[in-house]
């Protein structure tokens, strides 16, 4: 089909709002009562559920940590220590893994989490014994951590 002039063209885009109104239908569908068949209504629905699900993100990424942090600490205390002492030691250990990465290895691989919370623990009693001033400087893998800068 061939315009000759831009009004022939802007009165054959077809009927807009129709569109608009099926597009903010269709993400009503689900909801109850009228809300799902009445326009209006549909509009202030799906605005709330909009915001409600962009709020929802945030919560979510907040309640997986949570959920992370308490399966840490779960397995940790299976092998003799706490949540916190694992994790700052590991850091001293310079492993880089985050929670959700040890999170899964306490569930899946048991044996590389009890691996880590070993090398955690040498850590730990590694910092004790420099703490108590024996003389001897520490031997090990773990007080010979290069930082980079």
């Amino acid at each position: 089909m061939v315009f000759l002039t831009l009004s022939c063209w802007i009165r054959s885009r077809g009927p807009d709002r129709y569109w608009k109104v099926q597009e903010v239908l269709k993400h009503a569908r689900h909801f109850r009562g009228r809300k799902n068949r009445c326009y209006s209504l549909a509009v202030l629905a799906v605005r709330r559920a909009f915001v409600y699900a962009t709020k929802a993100r945030k919560l979510k990424k907040r309640n997986m940590r949570t959920l992370w942090i308490s399966r840490i600490a779960a397995a940790t205390r299976e092998h003799g220590m706490k949540y916190p002492a694992l994790m700052h030691n590991l850091t001293k250990s310079s492993v880089q893994l985050n929670r959700r990465v040890i999170s899964d290895l306490a569930i899946t691989e048991p044996r590389s989490f009890l691996s880590l919370a070993k090398l955690a623990r040498a850590r730990q009693q590694e910092g004790f014994r420099a703490a108590l001033g024996d003389g001897k400087e520490p031997s090990g893998v773990l007080s010979r951590v290069v930082m980079l800068q």
